[in-house]
C-alpha cells in the first residue's frame, strides 16, 4: 500500500492528499490547544467526537441547502472533504457575551447580546488572528463584496439553524467559529463551508446550569474536558450512555436526544 500524502497540519487536524482529484482526508487529532497554542495539551477521544459531530451537523447544514466541503465520514478519525481554497478570514458569530468580547468592552460573561453578532479575524497565527474589518477585507482583497455577503448570510443561516438544534437538546449556542473556502469549476469559485463544527470551536452552555460543555474547560483549567465533549455527543444521540471512548453510532441508530448532567472531576 503506498504512503498517502500529507498537504497540511494544524492544531486540530491533519490533511492528506484525497482518493479522487479535488478531494482531502480530514483527519481530527486530539492535540488541544488553547491562546494561539501558548497552551497545549491533549483530550483523550476528542478527534473521535468532534469527527462525528462536525458530520452530524454539516450533514444537516447540506440538508438545508447550506453549501459544505463534506462529503462523507471514512472511519472513526478521518472524513473525505472537497478540496478548497481556504479564504484567510476566521468567521466568529457572537449570541451572549463571552471570550475576548468581554474583555475588549467591558461585558459580563453570560449577557445577551442585542443581536446577533458577526466579527472576522485575520487567519494568522504569528499575528494573533487579529480581529480585522470588512473595509481592512476589501482592501487588502482578502475577499470579494460578493464572497463576503454569501459568507455574512450563510453565518447567519448557519447560526439560526444551530441555535435551534442545540436549543432542542437543552444546550446555549453562545458563541461559534466558521471557515469558509472557494470552490473552484475552473475559472469560477463559490462560496462553501469548511473545516468543521465542534465544542473546539463552539461555546456550548447547559441550558439549566450554565455547565460549559466545550473548550474553554481546557482553556480554564476547569477540568472535565472529555466528559464535556461525550456529553455533547450523547444529547445528539451520538452515543449511548455506556459508550467506550470510540463507540460513535452511526446516525441510523438516533433515537432521539439523550439528557443527563455532565461529570464533575
Amino acid at each position: 500500500m503506498s504512503r498517502r500524502r500529507q498537504i497540511y497540519e494544524g492544531k486540530a487536524k491533519i490533511l492528506y492528499e484525497g482518493p479522487e482529484p479535488g478531494t482531502i482526508i480530514q483527519y481530527f487529532k486530539d492535540d488541544a490547544t488553547a491562546f494561539n497554542a501558548q497552551k497545549k495539551g491533549t483530550i483523550n477521544g476528542k478527534g473521535v467526537i468532534n469527527n462525528r459531530i462536525s458530520e452530524y451537523v454539516f450533514t444537516r447544514l447540506n440538508h438545508i441547502g447550506v453549501p459544505t466541503h463534506f462529503i462523507r465520514r471514512l472511519n472513526m478519525r478521518e472524513q473525505l472533504v472537497r478540496q478548497v481554497e481556504i479564504v484567510p478570514i476566521e468567521v466568529v458569530v457572537r449570541n451572549v457575551a463571552a471570550g475576548s468580547i468581554c474583555q475588549r468592552l467591558g461585558l459580563t460573561e453570560g449577557e445577551p447580546l442585542p443581536h446577533t453578532l458577526i466579527e472576522y479575524c485575520l487567519k494568522d497565527d504569528a499575528l494573533g488572528d487579529p480581529k480585522i474589518s470588512e473595509e481592512e477585507i476589501a482592501c487588502f482583497n482578502w475577499a470579494g463584496s460578493e464572497e463576503m455577503a454569501d459568507i455574512s448570510s450563510m453565518a447567519i443561516r448557519i447560526n439560526d439553524f444551530l441555535c435551534g438544534m442545540f436549543a432542542a437538546i437543552d444546550i446555549r449556542l453562545i458563541d461559534f467559529k466558521l471557515e469558509f473556502g472557494r470552490l473552484w469549476d475552473g475559472d469560477y469559485s463559490r462560496i462553501i463551508l469548511a473545516d468543521e463544527i465542534s465544542p473546539d470551536g463552539c461555546r456550548l452552555w447547559d441550558m439549566t446550569t450554565g455547565e460549559k460543555l466545550d473548550k474553554d474547560r481546557f482553556r480554564r483549567d476547569l477540568g472535565g474536558e472529555e466528559e464535556a465533549y461525550r456529553e455533547v455527543a450523547r444529547r445528539l444521540g451520538l452515543l449511548t450512555e455506556d459508550s467506550g471512548p470510540g463507540e460513535v453510532l452511526d446516525m441510523a441508530h438516533h433515537r432521539g436526544r439523550l439528557r443527563g448532567a455532565i461529570k464533575k472531576k
